[in-house]
């Protein structure tokens, strides 16, 4: 089931990376953001709040630790995002995000021993190389990397954001899959309703939220179901196994966008387009047993 889950996420992160982008551009970073983790945060609590009091009851330190440093490393990764995004061109900033999937691989493999084939790491390579071909632009953009403004903000990004898809893995094995994402949106939906409160945009949100529920709903839905099924699929397959096939969902986004926005993509983008699929596929037969 684990194969199936991390396609489940894959189909949802595609679809739902393309609500955001429209949910983002229309009301902001920081509230989409809030409106997404909020929901998993009120949704959730009647399934984990058992199980949850339990942990507390329990006084399990290392797992309470694990999931608030998740939470931290993943509200941090997404800081990194925004202000890389601010600053710098998206045409060169996204290729530089495909690597945290080698970043994801290398802390699976240092701290909680998962060694991949010699065939597996070719294929998350080929996938890495893959989404780098869709997210590129232009490949004189590969020139700029080096200096184009944002760059240091997408690498620290990249690192967290490789390290937030591990522990996510390991917190959805050491508690549930449904805690270590209850946990997460919670701690980071508080952060950013300070945020909201403090910048003045509390009224800004109540007027959104009444005036676009179904678009809210529907990223804020579809989103919370790409990171259940994430951290179910890290249960019974290696974590970067699950990472790789999951982060596909780029070559879904730019079909998407290719469909809808009528964007023109180059040949090597083309080229990112076959290659990410097959090797994901190819991936997720070498582990037959998962399905």
């Amino acid at each position: 089931m684990g194969i199936v889950f991390a396609f489940i996420a894959l189909l949802s992160w595609g679809i739902g990376d393309f609500l955001i982008q429209k949910s983002a551009r229309k009301f902001g970073d920081i509230i989409a953001l809030f409106c997404i983790t909020a929901f998993a945060g009120v949704v959730l609590f009647p399934f984990i709040y058992k199980e949850f009091f339990s942990l507390i009851v329990r006084g399990d330190p290392g797992t309470i630790v694990l999931l608030l440093v998740t939470t931290a490393v993943i509200l941090f990764a997404s800081l990194f995002d925004f202000e890389a995004l601010r600053v710098g061109k998206i045409s060169v900033i996204e290729p530089v995000y495909a690597f945290e999937i080698i970043i994801t691989a290398t802390l699976g493999a240092l701290i909680i021993r998962e060694h991949l084939s010699f065939l597996q790491l070719a294929l998350v390579f080929a996938i890495t190389l893959g989404i780098m071909l869709v997210s590129l632009k232009n490949t004189a953009h590969l020139k700029k990397i080096t200096v184009e403004k944002g760059v240091i903000y997408a690498i620290l990004a990249t690192i967290a954001m490789g390290a937030a898809n591990f522990l996510f893995g390991v917190g959805a094995r050491d508690s549930s899959p449904l805690i270590v994402n209850w946990f997460t949106s919670f701690g980071m939906a508080t952060v950013l309703f300070i945020s909201i409160i403090k910048t003045g945009k509390l009224a800004e949100l109540k007027k959104d939220m009444r005036k676009n529920f179904s678009l809210l709903f529907s990223v804020s839905l579809i989103d919370n179901i790409a990171w259940i099924a994430f951290a179910y699929s890290t249960l019974s397959i290696p974590i970067v196994i699950s990472t790789s096939i999951s982060e596909s969902y780029i070559v879904l986004a730019a079909l998407l966008g290719l469909t809808f926005n009528r964007e023109r993509l180059k040949p090597h983008q083309y080229a990112g387009l076959i290659v990410t699929p097959v090797a994901a596929v190819l991936l997720a037969l070498t582990l037959k047993g998962d399905f």
